[in-house]
């Protein structure tokens, strides 16, 4: 019992010490640059989007209503694709996420990773869906 509760007192310390220890990691930030219809196809919109992730910043699971294109601009990303290997994406990179496929992103660099992406969706659809862990 006394261990535990130096324990205790040890970690409420660091915090009180220094507050960004126990403080919840960044989340990443998206800002829309452009927001469109599709020409020739009224059910579906364009979203060009400009994120930041800040290192070690993740998405989460999730889908979109349509595909993603994105080009790194700086930093260094992970994505895992359900049932692929991990990719690597570097600045000057480029991938593609297709519709309704599950992936998480994660900023894995020592600096914050900045991307570019477009989105090609369905009209009044948000553009990311979570998913759940089927293990949740």
């Amino acid at each position: 019992m006394r261990i535990r509760n130096t324990l205790a007192l040890a970690a409420l310390l660091c915090v009180m010490i220094d507050p960004a220890l126990g403080a919840e990691p960044p989340a990443p930030s998206v800002q829309t640059l452009l927001e469109s219809s599709l020409s020739g196809d009224p059910s579906k919109q364009v979203i060009v989007s400009a994120a930041v992730f800040p290192p070690g910043t993740s998405t989460g699971r999730h889908i979109h209503p349509g595909d993603e294109y994105a080009t790194v601009l700086e930093g260094e990303l992970e994505i895992q694709v359900d049932g692929q290997p991990v990719q690597r994406i570097k600045a000057g990179e480029s991938y593609h996420n297709a519709r309704d496929v599950v992936h998480e992103t994660r900023s894995v660099g020592k600096v914050a990773a900045r991307l570019i992406s477009t989105f090609v969706i369905d009209k009044g659809r948000p553009l990311m869906e979570p998913v759940t862990d089927p293990a949740e």
